[in-house]
């Protein structure tokens, strides 16, 4: 197997630009979501079911769309494709999802309309975000690996304040932040606008910068790994025969149950970690809006000025969060451990959390989610590049990348299913939510040493 070259920076650079744009879609759902459903009517109890969606499409579309990549060969690439197509689809939905409350549908029509909007965003999200981890595993070397998730994640980030400042900045030029009871004000409508015309952009830009590898010489890179001509067979390089990779965990089917039956244990150790901490944030993406908007304003009804106007410090807050992942996503590298960048991460950001409801001023709140975004910046980077290099030589890359993002998602079904009833458990107060947040990722900490890394 050939080593794969070291790529220069804006080679590695142009490999993730297109995830700035997906994570201004990303940053807008995460942002609104809840403040959407609520501005449109939704009790606070039966809020995080809203959000069961999300991650249960995530589930289902990446290991597919990884599967189905894996086995993809055409003129335009073998990932850029699925890209493409999932952003093409994220925009269009972008721009009918705020629009839910403005159709003149009852409530029951509405909150149907909106989840299935929400279901079509979050898969053609997952769609189009796949593809650029996928990228990294087939193109970058072991020793370039953690340098190129770093600068997703720095990417990821940017894209992330971008989103989360768009209702506050519009709201600042004069759109209107309230609206007609069950609609949602224009500051969050031309929000998602914006940021649907950036993603095309950014999309379009790494499609035409970004040039795949043939398949021959994508296999002379990859080993044993599995890979597709243009008419669907596994090509061996050295003699152009159809045959199935000796290398390959589970041979060129790539069954899913064969590859998590072969997978490493560090497959499942990292997983475990992944558990607490999107589960925590899980729980912060849901009653965050209304833990900010009791501990400063001192009100949780979605009808008033004041809720709509903690909906956008939330914004700022979330852009505050991201900031601080960019910081601190440089900092990662320079720790001679991995698993003690993870960990330390973590325990930064569970602290953060607990901070949020001691902060009645909103400018203190800036100091929780500065921390907070520490941790961010460690789940960004540090899974995937534990993951990959634990799965080298197992063939498959793509597939086993949508299966590990099984353990993004099911945390969140988990948690969206559990999350009323531990609301009613902790008084039914969202901001205390934010404790059992973070003791979930002082648990995650601590379990990130039990992940055995090769020497």
């Amino acid at each position: 197997m050939k080593q794969k070259p070291d790529l220069s920076f804006w080679k590695l650079w142009n490999l993730s630009f297109g995830f700035f744009g997906v994570q201004i879609a990303y940053a807008l759902q995460s942002a609104n979501i809840s403040r959407i459903f609520r501005t449109l009517g939704a009790d606070p109890h039966d809020l995080s079911f809203f959000w069961i969606l999300p991650p249960l499409m995530g589930i289902l579309v990446q290991p597919i769309i990884g599967t189905l990549s894996d086995r993809t060969w055409t003129r335009f690439g073998r990932r850029i494709p699925y890209l493409f197509v999932g952003a093409a689809v994220a925009v269009a939905v972008m721009c009918l999802l705020p629009n839910s409350g403005s159709l003149g549908l009852g409530i029951s029509s509405v909150m149907i309309f909106g989840l299935l909007m929400l279901m079509l965003l979050d898969t053609s999200i997952n769609m189009a975000m796949q593809p650029f981890k996928m990228l990294v595993g087939d193109m970058v070397n072991e020793k370039q690996k953690a340098k190129a998730y770093s600068i997703q994640s720095f990417l990821c980030n940017a894209g992330s304040v971008v989103g989360f400042l768009f209702p506050f900045v519009f709201t600042w030029i004069g759109l209107k932040n309230v609206a007609a009871e069950g609609v949602v004000p224009d500051s969050v409508i031309w929000s998602f606008y914006v940021g649907a015309a950036i993603l095309i952009l950014c999309v379009l830009y790494t499609t035409s910068k970004v040039k795949e590898w043939p398949p021959q010489e994508y296999a002379e890179y990859n080993g044993g790994a599995p890979l597709s001509s243009p008419e669907g067979d596994t090509i061996d390089p050295a003699n152009k025969t159809v045959e199935a990779p000796s290398g390959a965990v589970g041979g060129a089917s790539g069954n899913w149950f064969v590859l998590l039956k072969n997978a490493p244990a560090a497959f499942w150790r990292i997983g475990l970690v992944q558990f607490f901490c999107w589960a925590a944030f899980l729980y912060m993406w849901t009653y965050v809006v209304d833990a900010v908007s009791l501990t400063v304003w001192n009100t949780a009804d979605s009808a008033t000025a004041d809720y709509q106007e903690a909906g956008n410090w939330t914004g700022v807050l979330y852009a505050i969060q991201a900031m601080g992942s960019v910081a601190w996503a440089t900092l990662i590298p320079r720790f001679g451990n991995i698993k003690t960048a993870y960990a330390v991460s973590l325990l930064l950001g569970g602290i953060g959390f607990a901070l949020i409801p001691f902060c009645a001023d909103k400018y203190l709140q800036i100091l929780p989610f500065l921390l907070i975004g520490c941790a961010w910046a460690a789940m960004l980077a540090c899974p995937f590049t534990l993951v990959t290099n634990a799965l080298q030589g197992y063939g498959h890359m793509g597939a086993y990348l949508g299966l590990f993002n099984g353990t993004i998602c099911l945390p969140q079904i988990i948690a969206a299913l559990c999350g009323g009833v531990i609301l009613k458990m902790v008084g039914s107060c969202q901001s205390s939510m934010m404790y059992v947040a973070g003791f979930l990722l002082l648990v995650g900490a601590i379990c990130v040493f039990g992940i055995k890394t090769k020497k």
